[in-house]
């Protein structure tokens, strides 16, 4: 049976037919990419769940089970009933409502107690509430961007039923056009990097994955994606699919709102929050820097209204001919590999966004295991044959010597990261090595970007690697709430900072702005991640000598750039070229063609050939603006 080929009412019968006539079913709505059921007794529904699970694997389609609004108990009853119903031993530590999904949100430090055996007092709480329970594990550490997003999602719960009921119409409209060929074009992120941006078309659909900037650019013809070309409309867009949080990949992302755009965004739960975090900070520094931002906080907040969290691999309709499914890629929290499934069977394209082919201590390896794929778009920023990684634990020794070179002269070490990823990696393991007795133990100031960063890793541990995930939920040990960090809240300690004695400083690059730390040449800046070619980061590491800077006067000045300079590999989120090639070879089943993005011309030349020369694969390289049909 095709995807789409009954119509809402023939579905809609469907269901009625095997839900049992006491469930009391008022309304089937579309819900997103999901169908809703709606009944005055949910709880019939959630205790025989096997009734439910028929019926989708008949119609080939998600379905949730939701309480009529007419029968939820009122949000302050439901709010002190539920602690009389679960364990005072759960330690609930906040309850949430969502009432677009008539769902209450439960953090408690116990789950388990809150589900309780087979389910027992999850049903409990959906017979006396009509609530249907999600329970949550209290992070460690709070989150404001979370918090802010549910109350936002909550104050909006009405514009948000409207968002998905529209999507769900979009998603499961008649297919006019049937299966044939499929196209790529190219608007960003191709032979260079940043400004990620690749429209997938059909006859009947058109998904855009990343919509990403250059950070280092300011030329807009190179900074943003190239939403001028003549394949892509706005008002035609099904869905946009995003891979990651970072901005290279998601920044340009509101403009699209702001512009009109009323569809969805799909991505994970964690990059949906770290996304949101990095869009709002991207227009905090360009207000800083008295510069315009093409779109402002009111269009974060319709993007945050419009995306639709997944989890990895659950498969998902986002258009009349597209199934979406995401999988974890090991480049940063949430980060994903976006695979398409296209028709029934017809093609199925794997896009690797970034991704990391090598455990590490935050994350673990990228999947490269698919039920299909023909074709495979994969990222080659180190893709040179000169792009090969010291091995992880070498990296971590000459990390470790580095520091204790520098504390040992008196000096201070910068290691400027992005707030997302590397921060949290460059955390575990000074942690780890200042525990062991193999780093000098010295103040580690963490800046607040980065620790509001950590504190939704603390919010998914479920997406971090094994050592890390267990030991934040069965340990009880919170490596990101070290004895030895200090969390910096506001600028204006930087200067103490700067000034005090030998200390370790964790910071985005906002902190190469510092002039006292530059100028003194016992201390040390040690670049851990990739440098984007334009930025201040990319210069120091090219050996720049003096540079403008803002005194704490306000005033601009020339500093001298007298500080040590290292460069460490092995640290990346991306993987090398021995990755790259690995992770192609061992994809199953073997793709047909390959695509290389993301990474410099030559880079993404070398990687093609490779594959083309050694492996017999087609591989090729498009140019931004260039059109690829796939099939």
């Amino acid at each position: 049976m095709p995807a789409n080929s009954k119509t809402e009412g023939e579905i809609s019968q469907h269901i009625l037919e095997h839900i049992p006539k006491e469930a009391e079913v008022t309304r089937i709505e579309f819900e997103g990419p999901a169908l809703a059921v709606y009944t005055k007794k949910p709880e019939i529904l959630i205790e025989q769940s096997y009734i439910i699970a028929d019926i989708v694997n008949l119609i080939r389609k998600r379905i949730v089970v939701r309480s009529d609004p007419s029968v939820r108990l009122d949000e302050k009853d439901a709010e002190r009933i539920i602690p009389e119903i679960v364990s005072p031993e759960a330690e609930i530590t906040g309850i949430n409502f969502d009432p677009s999904l008539g769902e209450v949100i439960i953090e408690t430090k116990k789950p388990g107690l809150v589900i309780g055996k087979n389910g027992a007092v999850l049903q409990e709480i959906v017979r006396k509430t009509r609530w249907r329970p999600r329970i949550l594990r209290s992070p460690p550490i709070s989150s404001k961007i979370v918090a802010h997003m549910r109350h936002y999602l909550h104050s909006e719960s009405k514009e948000r039923e409207r968002i998905l009921r529209t999507v769900g119409e979009r998603i499961f409209r008649p297919a006019v056009h049937g299966a044939g060929d499929i196209r790529l074009t190219a608007l960003g992120g191709f032979r260079e990097v940043g400004r990620s941006a690749i429209l997938v078309q059909t006859r009947e659909s058109n998904v855009l994955l990343d919509c990403g900037i250059n950070p280092g650019s300011t030329n807009p013809l190179e900074a943003f994606p190239r939403l001028d070309a003549a394949q892509f409309d706005l008002d035609l867009l099904d869905a946009v699919v995003i891979s990651h949080a970072h901005l290279d990949h998601c920044g340009f992302l509101p403009f699209l709102f702001k512009y009109g755009y009323d569809g969805p965004v799909y991505c994970s739960a964690p990059t949906s929050n770290l996304m949101t975090l990095l869009q709002l900070d991207y227009l905090d520094v360009l207000s800083k820097q008295g510069l315009m931002p093409l779109y402002g906080q009111k269009d974060v907040r319709e993007t945050v209204l419009h995306t639709i969290p997944l989890r990895y691999g659950a498969v998902t309709d986002i258009a009349p001919d597209i199934r979406l499914t995401l999988h974890n890629s090991g480049h940063i929290l949430g980060s994903s590999l976006i695979h398409l499934h296209i028709g029934e069977g017809l093609h199925n394209v794997v896009y690797t966004g970034d991704y990391k082919y090598a455990p590490t201590m935050l994350l673990e390896p990228a999947v490269s295991m698919f039920p299909r794929v023909e074709t495979i778009i994969t990222e080659s920023t180190y893709g040179s044959p000169n792009d090969l990684m010291p091995s992880r634990i070498g990296a971590e020794e000459r990390l470790a010597s580095v520091i204790n070179e520098t504390l040992d002269r008196g000096g201070k070490v910068l290691i400027p990261v992005p707030a997302v990823g590397r921060a949290q990696e460059i955390m575990l393991i000074i942690d780890g090595y200042m525990r062991r007795g193999l780093l000098k133990e010295a103040p580690v100031f963490i800046e607040g970007m980065i620790s509001e960063a950590t504190a939704i890793h603390t919010a998914y541990p479920e997406y971090l690697a094994r050592g890390v995930r267990n030991s934040i939920l069965h340990g009880g040990i919170n490596p990101f709430q070290s004895d030895y960090f200090t969390i910096v809240e506001h600028p204006s300690a930087r200067e103490e900072i700067v000034e005090g004695e030998q200390s370790i400083i964790i910071a985005t690059s906002g902190m190469l702005e510092g002039g006292p730390l530059a100028q003194d040449k016992r201390n040390t800046i040690i670049f851990v991640s990739y440098q984007i070619e334009g930025t201040m980061g990319r210069r120091i590491q090219k050996g720049l000598t003096e540079t403008p800077m803002i005194n704490s006067e306000g005033k601009i000045e020339v500093v001298k750039v007298n500080l040590q300079v290292e460069s460490i590999e092995g640290f990346s989120g991306h993987s090398d070229r021995r990755q790259i090639i690995n992770y192609i070879r061992r994809v199953k089943p073997k793709p047909e063609r390959i695509i290389v993005v993301h990474g410099e011309k030559a880079k993404c030349m070398s990687v093609a050939n490779i594959f083309q020369r050694k492996y017999r694969v087609e591989a090729i390289v498009p140019e931004n603006l260039e059109t690829v049909k796939l099939r």
